[in-house]
């Protein structure tokens, strides 16, 4: 293979596969016989850069050659060459020599002439050992030049090579190993030059404390590299505390009481030495401390069992006395930080002991002002514990709690008066006259036990509510105390005032004011103005009352007026609400009920309650409408004035209108015009439109009564047409020969008609003998009957029309009025407009 194109600059050549060998030229060679399977044989070449920290791989895939067919008897009777291999050479590491020491001897049976290209190989090489063998050309002995370190060069492989004087090789080339055989020349070492450890005192015998390591560069598992350790010596001097493994480098507790407080810690000198500890054998020593680690085995003591001091009465925070202890435990430790407690004595909490965190000493304090008179002296009973738990060391005794008892003696002083009590609490009641005595507030003198000579006073500055009487101390107010007012809305009020003696010492005390509500506001509804409506729904009234409990809730109501108590009642809501009702039903209008609340001290407001009782469904309905009532009680409302009013005038205008239409019918009554028929809608129970009838029985109209009216000419004739026009009944106009149904001369015989409205008997008496005329002409059959056409019987169709039968052959003789006809639905007129249009 071509290596220098794969990397110029390898320094290490090496194959995947210990099966072959790759030189330095690229050559590779097998370095044992080899067989070959039916598949390739693969492998790669690893070249490295170690200074560039480049790495290249090539490849490489075999494949055997073509087999030859051969036969069993042909392998038996084969002869083969034997080739020249020697055994692998032995070199002892650091030989003496004599150098060049021969180390091994290569012969080939057809070649003369040998040489060698050699490579070692071995931790931290950075190349091979140039000139440590050769080989002589004539006898192929090998030899080394100088010692070599198996430590560096483990082994070496040397690849000799056979050749014929005239350079032909019939040999393959031969690879020989040269295995450095260790020599015990390297000593055991420690991994560390000092090993530090802990373990706590009073551990139990077979507690692990750590382990030393120590190594051998010799070659492994061999007798030198077995270590063996032991202990060599130990500081102080004394009973033997620890124990070492000697395959295993574990330190152990052997002692079974380590004491801190006696040695701190344990200094040990360690040996390992190789061939199995065998004297013979090489060692090194190593250094080991162990430090024991405090535990809280000693209950702190205290360095006197009894202490005295001495403190002024009424002296307040004050130092009067350091007590200290002792502990054997490490200091600084939560083992032996002091905590200090007082046990007894100390009831009214008049003392406090606290510990100096840097002399670890206990601080006795008074943190309340002691009374001579009361107490001429204080025994006090202190412990102390330490700040971690106590552990009892193996085979010891528990240890109860160390105490001491301080006598502390109290010294007389010249006091000043002193109150009692120190604060005094008086209850004023809501607007007191100016001057009431609330109470009495006086000073003792400490020595004497009475107020003899003492004289009081309120310094300036606090709240004017009160004073005090200079000598009897009496307290008097000195303004209406009232809560709703300035800075009373508090309620209460604190008053430092003093007292002093002959010798002018003085004391001071506080009187607490406090103002209790009383009586002083009369219960008033919220709401007095209500709308009831014709569901006459219960009315709630609410009173309020700005004084506080007791003086305000529950209320109780009610109405001081014996007629209106007789319409309206009340009954309970709740402590604040009762409900208002008419107790019948009473007149609509607006009444004003007097309604008096009194609240639960007894004081009694008047209210007046306006009900608006009003004839609505929604109170909106009746603002500012009322009703005036009989007796003065209730009165007329506007809108109800309004609707009178307007009634009247649409009473008068119909009257008006009714008498207009009556006029005008008399002055027009028998006004005559061509087509009155065409004015009058007549119910007919015809299913079918008739035919037309060419008679001159017919009376031609001449004249229409309006414009809305129309005839259809048949001929010269016109028929009777009737057709609705403008509410006009319809009217009959009389021909030659013939009777009409009414007519007058007005002005020069001009025909004239009323407004065309007519009765149906009227209407009937003009039909009738025209149509019995007009049915008796016609047509008659071999029978001297009249023709079906002609003669049609009609189906009952049923009753309920408002005109009756309105047949033209009917034979009704009463009067009917038309009047229904003014009003037809919108769906009629527009019929009757569409046949005008036709």
């Amino acid at each position: 293979v071509d290596l220098k194109e794969c990397l110029q600059s390898a320094e290490f050549i090496s194959s995947s596969d210990g099966n072959f060998k790759v030189l330095e030229d690229g050559s590779v060679y097998t370095t044992s016989a080899l067989s070959l399977s039916a598949e390739k044989k693969t492998f790669t070449i690893l070249l490295k850069d170690i200074q560039e920290q480049v790495q290249k791989k090539i490849h490489v895939s075999l494949v055997e050659e073509g087999k030859k067919t051969r036969h069993a008897r042909d392998t038996i009777l084969k002869r083969t060459k034997r080739r020249w291999g020697p055994i692998p050479s032995v070199m002892i590491e650091n030989s003496l020599g004599p150098f060049p020491l021969q180390i091994q001897q290569v012969q080939s049976d057809t070649a003369q002439n040998y040489t060698i290209y050699y490579s070692a190989s071995g931790p931290g090489i950075d190349q091979d050992p140039k000139g440590l063998f050769y080989i002589e050309r004539e006898t192929g002995n090998i030899f080394a030049t100088r010692a070599v370190d198996r430590e560096q060069y483990p082994s070496f492989q040397i690849i000799c090579f056979a050749t014929t004087p005239d350079g032909y090789s019939p040999e393959v080339p031969l690879v020989h190993t040269i295995r450095i055989e260790d020599d015990n020349d390297n000593a055991p070492y420690f991994t560390q030059d000092l090993f530090e450890f802990c373990v706590p005192e009073n551990s139990r015998p077979g507690v692990v404390v750590g382990k030393v390591i120590a190594e051998d560069r010799d070659e492994p598992y061999t007798l030198h590299t077995t270590l063996k350790y032991r202990i060599v010596s130990q500081n102080p001097p004394i009973t033997p505390a620890f124990s070492l493994h000697g395959d295993t480098g574990v330190i152990s507790v052997l002692l079974p009481q380590l004491d801190r407080e006696l040695v701190p810690s344990y200094t040990l000198l360690v040996e390992v030495r190789d061939m199995a500890g065998q004297p013979f054998g090489l060692c090194t020593t190593g250094t080991v401390v162990i430090k024991i680690e405090d535990t809280n085995d000693n209950a702190p003591s205290f360095r006197q069992t009894q202490y005295e001091t001495r403190v002024e009465e009424n002296r307040v925070n004050v130092e009067i006395l350091r007590v200290s202890v002792v502990d054997l435990d490490e200091p600084g430790s939560p083992g032996s930080g002091a905590v200090y407690e007082i046990i007894r004595g100390n009831d009214d909490q008049a003392f406090e002991i606290t510990t100096d965190k840097n002399t670890n000493e206990g601080i006795l304090c008074v943190v309340k002002g002691l009374d001579y008179e009361t107490a001429k002296q204080r025994v006090l009973v202190i412990g102390v514990n330490n700040e971690a738990p106590y552990l009892l060391a193996p085979h010891s005794q528990q240890l109860s709690q160390s105490t001491s008892s301080v006598t502390v003696h109290v010294l007389d002083m010249d006091e000043g008066p002193v109150f009692k009590p120190c604060l005094l609490r008086l209850d004023v009641k809501e607007c007191e006259d100016i001057g009431t005595a609330i109470g009495r507030y006086v000073a003792e003198d400490p020595e004497t036990g009475n107020s003899e000579g003492i004289r009081y006073r309120i310094p300036p500055g606090q709240c004017n509510w009160i004073n005090i009487d200079d000598k009897s101390g009496e307290v008097r107010t000195v303004k209406v105390l009232d809560r709703d007012v300035g800075e009373m809305r508090r309620g209460q009020c604190n008053i430092t005032v003093l007292a002093i003696d002959r010798n002018g010492k003085t004391g001071t005390g506080t009187i607490q004011v406090c103002i209790v509500p009383g009586n002083k506001n009369f219960p008033r509804i919220a709401q007095t103005d209500y709308i009831m409506c014709r569901d006459r729904k219960p009315i709630c009234l609410t009173a309020q009352d700005g004084d506080e409990a007791p003086y305000s809730a529950p209320f109780v109501y009610r109405i001081t007026d014996r007629n209106l108590a007789s319409m309206w009642k009340l009954t309970p809501h709740d402590d604040n609400s009762w409900y208002l009702a008419p107790k019948g039903d009473i007149p609509f209008g607006t009444y004003e009920i007097p309604v008096s609340v009194m609240d639960n001290g007894g004081k009694v407001g008047e209210n007046t309650v306006r009900v608006n009782l009003c004839d609505c469904v929604t109170p909106t309905e009746c603002d500012g409408r009322t009703r005036q009532l009989a007796g003065g009680n209730v009165t007329l409302g506007l809108w109800a004035i309004l609707a009178m009013i307007l009634g009247s005038l649409l009473l008068l205008l119909i009257l008006i209108t009714i008498c207009g239409c009556c006029g005008a019918g008399v002055m027009h009554r028998h006004q005559v015009t061509d087509d009155c028929a065409n004015h009058n809608l007549i119910i007919s129970n015809t299913e079918a439109p008739g035919e037309e009838v060419m008679d001159h029985n017919i009376i031609p109209l001449q004249n229409t009564c309006d414009q809305g009216g129309y005839g259809v000419k048949t001929g010269e004739q016109q028929t009777f047409e009737m057709v609705k026009g403008r509410g006009h009944t319809l009217d009959s106009v009389k021909g030659v020969g013939h009777q009409t149904l009414g007519s007058v001369k007005e002005g020069g015989g001009q025909t004239m008609m009323d407004t065309c409205r007519y009765s149906y008997s009227e209407w009937h008496n003009f039909t009738h003998p025209r149509l019995g005329e007009k049915v008796h002409l016609c047509r008659q059959d071999e029978e001297q009957k009249h023709s079906e056409d002609y003669l049609l019987s009609y189906n009952y169709e049923g009753k309920g029309s408002l005109a009756g039968s309105v047949g033209c052959c009917s034979d009704q003789h009463e009067e009917e009025a038309l009047d229904f006809l003014d009003q037809l639905e919108p769906k009629f007129r527009t019929l009757a407009e569409t046949c005008i249009k036709r």
